[in-house]
């Protein structure tokens, strides 16, 4: 039986890499080897009455450094989450990762996040090693992930059939 409220929930995170634009093949960079599927949480694409964008992926292992995500910015405010996977120490995420915001260069090594308003340029962000894996989320205060700095690229990308 089917009630009003079946659309709300998301049972199969189908993978939304395509929705990036700022990272992999649609900006023009090798996929980090070790980044695992990037799955949809919920986006206006699976549950239209969604004001948000959420994604999830692993983070693996590695002892090379990673750049993952070009600078970029947004029109609407964004949330990124990283969780390390310790149950004894929570807070240790088990990695090293670089993130601007304006051209500040942060290093973070302890689970937390970190809030960018609108507008704001962030990125690149990247690893500097992963000793364990962890979880990182972002979530876009908007129903659709959008942003246009690779836009000349993607379409080229979408031309040549390698998107």
């Amino acid at each position: 039986m089917t009630n009003k409220y079946d659309g709300l929930f998301v049972t199969h995170m189908p993978n939304i890499g395509e929705d990036f634009t700022n990272e992999g093949d649609a900006a023009g960079l090798p996929t980090p080897t070790n980044t695992g599927e990037a799955l949809g949480l919920v986006r206006a694409e699976d549950v239209p009455e969604s004001k948000i964008h959420m994604s999830h992926i692993w983070i693996f292992e590695t002892d090379e450094p990673q750049h993952w995500v070009n600078e970029h910015e947004h029109d609407y405010d964004e949330i990124l989450t990283w969780t390390g996977t310790d149950p004894d120490n929570p807070t240790d995420l088990g990695a090293e990762l670089y993130f601007d915001i304006e051209g500040v260069r942060h290093t973070v090594t302890t689970s937390g996040s970190v809030y960018i308003p609108a507008g704001v340029r962030h990125c690149p962000l990247g690893f500097t090693k992963v000793t364990r894996p962890f979880n990182f989320s972002a979530l876009s205060l908007n129903g659709s992930y959008g942003s246009d700095e690779n836009a000349g690229l993607i379409d080229q990308l979408k031309a040549d059939g390698k998107l």
